[in-house]
């Protein structure tokens, strides 16, 4: 049978129906509420993860050690900064092996890698970027990412553990770029953490922030780690001085994820008072959001 050669050049030049490049520059859409120390509202803590959420001290960041110390992949949904998406080629066939999403200043960059590499065994290292693959699925891309280290869901140190998955769905919609994810933890969490967050197309590079970082004395002696012991947490109960939310709802658990939690702890909620001015932290005077903790 005679093969014409110019027919196969051009099917393969032809990409894989479905399929979006995601190549280049997504600017972060951020509408991120002030962060208390210890707002776990909404994430379905056990027991373990609360107490290692309440044993944290932000001074933590401050040790020698952990001056240069990147999140895990997890920041890419608290993190205020945009992506920039590359995708790395076969160079005889054209086919995506990887994409790529640079790093920031305080997150690996992270590969997915598309080539049908199984995952990575059991006893591999764990890194902050972890060991992610993708595969298409119609015009959305799914990944799934193992090996992260211990690290933070949220910027307050609400914990995972280095048993965390992460399975993620890119989707686009005209400019905008959706993530959809869930986070699976069987040492900390009781059911699936979901998160989305929306980027939008940018023509102009987004700022990544990414370069050497360069460790310094930021006050907290070598060999000290920062925190605190079972119920001494000065802020535990932050939530509720400032937005009157009850302990029960602001330290998490699985309960707090659905609606019908509202109905269950509205009697002990009580509306703070408006707040006059100051109102984009938690420090400004008025008593509510923004405002001090009523006396």
């Amino acid at each position: 049978m005679r093969i014409q050669l110019p027919l196969i050049i051009f099917v393969a030049s032809i990409p894989i129906l479905g399929q979006i490049d995601l190549s280049g520059s997504w600017a972060g859409t951020n509408a991120e509420d002030t962060l208390l120390l210890a707002d776990y509202t909404g994430i379905p803590y056990n027991e373990a993860g609360r107490a290692r959420g309440l044993s944290y001290s932000q001074s933590q960041l401050s040790m020698p050690e952990r001056v240069c110390m990147f999140y895990t992949q997890t920041q890419l949904f608290g993190g205020p900064f945009g992506l920039i998406i590359s995708k790395e080629t076969e160079p005889a066939s054209g086919k995506t092996i990887a994409w790529k999403i640079g790093g920031w200043e305080d997150r690996a960059p992270m590969t997915i890698w598309m080539d049908g590499r199984p995952q990575a065994s059991q006893n591999a290292p764990h890194e902050r970027s972890g060991f992610t693959t993708g595969h298409w699925d119609g015009k959305k891309l799914v990944t799934y990412t193992t090996h992260m280290k211990a690290g933070y869901i949220r910027r307050n140190g609400a914990p995972h553990s280095d048993q965390a998955t992460l399975t993620m769905h890119f989707l686009v919609h005209d400019n905008l770029l959706t993530l959809a994810a869930s986070l699976e933890d069987p040492v900390y969490l009781t059911e699936p953490l979901s998160w989305t967050r929306t980027f939008r197309r940018s023509r102009n590079p987004v700022a990544q922030l990414e370069g050497p970082c360069l460790e310094g004395d930021e006050g907290v002696p070598e060999g000290v780690v920062p925190h605190y012991l079972p119920g001494k947490n000065p802020f535990a109960d932050e939530m509720n001085k400032v937005y009157h939310i009850p302990l029960e709802a602001s330290l998490g658990g699985a309960e707090t994820m659905y609606p019908d939690f509202r109905k269950k702890i509205k009697d002990k909620y009580v509306r703070p008072e408006k707040c006059s001015r100051n109102c984009g932290g938690s420090g400004g005077p008025g008593g509510g959001p923004g405002g001090p903790p009523p006396q």
